[in-house]
């Protein structure tokens, strides 16, 4: 799920179709068997969403610690924070669970980031009638890119998603990468099974125009 996100796939038929296409190089990357969506699928129901929730919290916590000293244009020895609420529309037919209006589904998701390295470090998900005050709206998951539709499903997918946006925060931060957490996400979605040391991969390459990059599945805290 996490090269689903780092790659944009759209759907667990397409997370099938290009793992397979890639097969040849899935072993050495630690996945032995044959990539099915159903499979895919089944762990998506069935695997605890809080698995997930609790390895963002490790990787957060990381992350807090290497961007303590950040600077983030204030003279502040406290840590700074901005909160976030978020609304992600859901189809009412496909999401019965996430009921908002009368035909319309819809979930929130409440985020307080530490300003420093913009790093989320409370993050709670609610139905869509949960009341809320929005301070920021930086927050975008395209919601046709669920792979899934129980609430399991949502709830593991978001989490992914903050987890490979943290870890990919936590190796900018290590290797001293002079790019933006975009930048690097679009270089990772074309380099992810390539043998290469990653820290050249990352940073001889020139971008000439950022208009032309598009993001269609992971825009988390687009800063």
């Amino acid at each position: 799920m996490a090269f689903a996100q780092l790659t944009y796939r759209e759907s667990l038929r397409d997370i099938e179709t290009c793992l397979r296409a890639m097969q040849p190089k899935l072993y050495h990357a630690g996945i032995r068997g044959r990539v099915s969506r159903s499979t895919l699928a089944d762990a998506n129901e069935k695997q605890d969403w809080r698995i997930y929730a609790d390895f963002a919290h490790v990787l957060i916590g990381m992350a807090r610690e290497l961007y303590a000293a950040e600077d983030f244009g204030l003279q502040l020895n406290q840590t700074a924070y901005a909160l976030d609420s978020t609304t992600i529309d859901l189809c009412l037919s496909l999401f019965p669970w996430a009921s908002f209006r009368q035909h319309k589904g819809a979930i929130k998701l409440h985020t307080e980031m530490d300003l420093r390295g913009s790093i989320p470090c409370v993050i709670r998900i609610t139905h869509g009638k949960v009341h809320d005050v929005t301070f920021l709206d930086q927050l975008l998951l395209e919601p046709a890119a669920f792979y899934g539709i129980s609430e399991n499903a949502v709830k593991t997918q978001i989490w992914i998603a903050i987890s490979v946006y943290v870890l990919v925060a936590i190796i900018k931060k290590k290797l001293r990468i002079e790019r933006t957490l975009n930048e690097i996400l679009q270089v990772l979605s074309i380099t992810l099974f390539e043998n290469d040391e990653l820290l050249p991969l990352l940073t001889n390459f020139h971008l000439q125009d950022q208009k032309e990059v598009s993001y269609n599945q992971l825009t988390l805290f687009n800063f």
